[in-house]
């Protein structure tokens, strides 16, 4: 049988559904179907492609061409010889599709022609909640196939979407035009389609018929990149980015952070020199941080989001870096940059919550899918979002996958996690009536709880040198405890009660502070029940609250001063510390997002004093173990004097390892402490390693001329001594000859 048969007849409504989009297997009609054959018989294919409005279409494989005929509903059919194998089998022959709109032509290869590309372990992981690399599944991942008629490169669309009717991608690849319905895999909930021709920089967005039989354009949960806002499609991305940061990579590796000094830059890339993308950041940053000591860089969040203002913390695409600045590349390419000038990157990520913007994450399928479905657990009233069902395994996994894919695609040494409180709490900024207790009758989030405790756990063992960092204001008992202690399994914790403390001291008239000394010594009563950063973040310099330099007392000498005293006095506070940029010259005006800092500061000697101040903390910090090695254990602190509240003084020792101490002087008064003694833990000479009342800072110049002579003159209970010169609104660090 040599002539072409007559393929079997269709169900006008199944191309009906496939025109429409609603159909869970448009492969059951599209693409190439074998025909029965009489043994002896030649073997033939019915090929079939949806292409509404042509004029004509063409299916052309190596041999011939083969016009198709137009049934119903924008779908064409076409019968082509079937191949044989040596081995017996027949399949369908390599084709492309050519279709002619007018004057218009188009030669395409055909979707609907290729297996899945997501495997049967890749859903069975996906229904466990356990696929740690699920970025390599879901959303866009580039394919390459041999063919007959020449390689075929495309992309692979993916999409978790369990409650819908029909789910179709569109895009560049199609004009756009809802031709591409996708096939759903089983009860996993994926829908998935190989686009041929679908490459890098290809826009798309996926429409989803809801149950409610409305359809909704979204953006990819996990796009690895999007249009710049306010467009907000999504963009298959291919990454070339060759990495150089191998050298830091196998140190991080091989050593643990929480024990090495921390001194954290926050920046928001928006605000701290305006108009630099990722690229000119990374040459700008990098030689800035380097200049000015810190060890690590801090970036607000940098996944896409729609509204500026929001700071990055109302998130719409979790996996792809914002394109305001730049390609994912070129965010690569700045971390890189940060690295191999030695500074580590820390990202904040936002699991909390998610904005309610129709194109992204909420209602996804038309139901509460990403969100919480009862409004008690599932929005957060404060911020107007809509908070994660951490109970439920696709989500969790969606957001424990998001933490491994910050670390191991853009090599991320930490995630500062946002708004923890906000997650353990079923009653967080809830009244009464408002909220739901768990199973046991209590308000703490059980499944949160839980899923903070994966995502940790889960970064740890995948990246080793890696550290997770709690944004956490209350006494939630075991925050930096590991999970196999029951804890929440961070291995930092911002505290927020030392933050408060001392800034509200700062506040007060030097005149009255010594009512308020309180305030400045309870730190120490909790500060190594956790493993704790000490932050003066943005959240502290903005909507009215003012600069840290606004927020001292006096003339702007003492307000200066202060702002030196108070840095100092953190930098020799157990703890790591976290500084926001700007701070570090004493940035007069409070933090605007839409404005950069006021650089020009810097042309004056007392905020260039501040800045050198920094720079000479963050060298005697790193050079000095005793400040750092024993962080979080009280074998590393001992209090000299905590109960000068008269003279507004605190005095203690910070010691290493081999106890070898520093010691550290505080005057929070507005005026020196001549001949003020000072019990020393050793008798010998007392080098004075910095004081920021030096001429260099801006400062008086009251000091010690370098260094003090211990005396064998017990006091405090100590048998050494010395008498001191105490600077006004000043720091003293003294460290044996």
């Amino acid at each position: 049988m040599t002539t072409a048969p007559v393929p079997p007849a269709v169900d006008p409504e199944a191309f009906t559904a496939v025109a429409q989009g609603h159909t869970h297997d448009p492969h059951a009609v599209l693409g190439p179907h074998l025909l029965a054959a009489q043994p002896g018989d030649a073997a033939w294919a019915v090929v079939r492609v949806l292409r509404p409005l042509a004029d004509e279409v063409v299916v052309t494989t190596a041999e011939a061409e083969h016009p198709a005929e137009h049934r119903a509903a924008g779908v064409w059919e076409a019968v082509v010889p079937a191949l044989l194998d040596d081995d017996g089998t027949v399949h369908a022959p390599d084709y492309r599709v050519r279709s002619r709109y007018g004057d218009d032509v188009q030669v395409t290869d055909d979707p609907y022609r290729f297996l899945p590309t997501v495997g049967e372990m890749d859903l069975h992981l996906i229904g466990e909640g356990r696929h740690e690399e699920l970025w390599r599944v879901l959303g866009a991942n580039a394919h390459r196939y041999p063919s007959v008629l020449g390689e075929v490169d495309g992309t692979s669309f993916a999409v978790w979407a369990p409650n819908a009717r029909g789910v179709r991608v569109v895009g560049d690849h199609n004009r756009w035009t809802p031709i591409h319905p996708m096939r759903s895999l089983g009860s996993s909930g994926v829908w998935e389609l190989f686009v041929p021709g679908a490459g890098a920089g290809t826009r798309y967005k996926y429409e989803i018929l809801g149950p409610d039989g409305v359809w909704r354009a979204k953006a990819d949960p996990l796009a690895q990149g999007t249009e710049v806002p306010p467009a907000t499609a999504s963009v298959v991305v291919r990454s070339e980015h060759e990495w150089g940061d191998g050298d830091w990579m196998a140190a991080r590796a091989a050593s643990d952070p929480h024990n090495q000094p921390v001194s954290v830059y926050e920046v928001h890339l928006g605000s701290w020199r305006p108009g630099l993308g990722y690229r000119e950041l990374a040459d700008q940053l990098a030689a800035y941080v380097v200049e000015q000591g810190f060890t690590h860089v801090e970036l607000l969040p940098v996944a896409e989001h729609p509204f500026g203002g929001s700071w990055g913390y109302q998130v719409t695409s979790y996996y792809a870096p914002t394109s305001r600045f730049g390609h994912p590349d070129d965010f690569r390419h700045l971390v890189d940059r940060l690295h191999q000038a030695g500074v580590g990157v820390i990202i904040d990520w936002v699991p909390a919550h998610f904005p309610r913007d129709e194109f992204a994450l909420a209602r996804f399928d038309g139901t509460p899918l990403y969100e919480h479905a009862d409004p008690r657990r599932g929005e957060q009233p404060d911020w107007g979002t809509y908070v994660f069902d951490f109970g439920r395994h696709e989500v969790r996994n969606f957001l424990v996958a998001n933490a491994t894919f910050w670390f191991e695609e853009f090599h991320a040494d930490a995630l500062r996690v946002d708004a923890v409180a906000s997650m353990l709490y079923l009653d967080y900024s809830r009244k009464d009536g408002e909220w739901e207790p768990n199973v046991h009758g209590g308000r703490e989030n059980l499944e949160a709880i839980a899923f903070l405790q994966e995502a940790n756990a889960t970064a740890y063992r995948r990246s080793p040198g890696v550290m997770m960092i709690a944004e956490e204001s209350t006494a939630f008992p075991g925050v930096t405890r590991p999970t196999s202690a029951g804890g929440l399994g961070f291995g930092l914790k911002w505290n927020m009660g030392w933050m408060n403390d001392s800034l509200r001291y700062m506040a007060q008239n030097p005149m009255y502070r010594k009512h308020h000394h309180g305030e400045l010594t309870f730190s120490l009563v909790y500060a190594f029940s956790e493993q704790y950063v000490l932050p003066v973040s943005h959240d502290e310099v903005v909507h009215g609250k003012g600069s840290l330099l606004r927020k001292m007392p006096g003339d702007r000498w003492q307000q200066l001063a202060g702002v030196r005293a108070f840095l100092a006095y953190m930098w020799t506070h157990p703890g790591k510390q976290l500084l926001f940029m700007g701070q570090e010259f004493a940035q007069d005006a409070e933090w605007n997002e839409g404005a950069g800092l006021d650089w020009w500061l810097l042309d004056n000697p007392s905020h260039a004093g501040v800045q050198h101040l920094v720079r000479d903390l963050n060298a005697l910090y790193r050079r000095t173990p005793a400040l750092w090695e024993l962080d979080f254990t009280p074998d590393g602190f001992e209090w000299i004097d905590a109960d000068d509240a008269d003279h507004n003084v605190l005095a203690y020792l910070r010691k290493d390892r081999e106890g070898r101490p520093v010691v550290v002087v505080v005057n929070f008064a507005g005026v020196p402490h001549e001949g003020y003694r000072l019990a020393l833990p050793a008798g010998g000479t007392w080098r004075e390693a910095l004081n920021t009342d030096a001429e260099a800072y801006g400062g008086s110049g009251v000091g010690n001329l370098g260094q003090v002579a211990a005396e064998p003159v017990p006091w405090k209970g100590r048998d050494h001594s010395a008498t001191v010169r105490v600077p006004p609104l000043g720091v003293l660090v003294l460290v044996p000859e």
